[in-house]
C-alpha cells in the first residue's frame, strides 16, 4: 500500500535544470532513508543522491556533486531533486526509493538499497 510516485521529468537543453519530485502515499518519510537512482540503457543503475529523514544527511556521488541537490518538504511526504547544468550523460530513467533507517544514505546510494520503489520519470537531455 506504500507507493512512491516521481513527477517532474522532461526534455531538457544541455546546461539546462529540472526538478524531480517524489511523493509518498500511504505514509510519510518519517524513519526512512529516501534515495533518487537513475537507469539508462547499457548503463549501471546509479544512486545519484540520498538523504535520510532523522538528521537530514545526505550523499552524492562525484557524478552529480555540486549539480545536484536533494531536500524534503515541510510534510516529509515529498522529496525533491533539483539538478542543474544538465549533461547528456544524464539523460535517464529517474525513480525514487525509500528504505526504513538505520540504513546510512551511502549505503543505500551505493548498494541500490530500497524497499519501496517508484516507477520513474524520463529525463532526457538533448545537445
Amino acid at each position: 500500500q506504500l507507493q512512491l510516485v516521481e513527477s517532474g521529468g522532461g526534455l531538457v537543453q544541455p546546461g539546462g535544470s529540472l526538478r524531480l519530485s517524489c511523493a509518498a502515499s500511504g505514509f510519510t518519510f518519517d524513519y526512512y532513508v529516501i534515495g533518487w537512482f537513475r537507469q539508462a540503457p547499457g548503463k549501471e543503475q546509479e544512486g545519484v543522491s540520498c538523504i535520510s529523514s532523522s538528521d537530514g544527511s545526505t550523499y552524492y556521488p562525484d557524478s552529480v556533486k555540486g549539480r545536484f541537490t536533494i531536500s524534503m518538504d515541510n510534510a516529509k511526504n515529498t522529496v525533491y531533486l533539483r539538478m542543474n547544468s544538465l549533461k547528456p550523460e544524464d539523460t535517464a530513467l529517474y525513480y525514487c526509493a525509500a528504505v526504513p533507517i538505520p540504513t546510512t544514505v551511502q549505503d543505500m546510494c551505493v548498494m541500490g538499497l530500497g524497499g519501496y520503489w517508484g516507477q520513474g520519470t524520463q529525463v532526457t537531455v538533448s545537445s
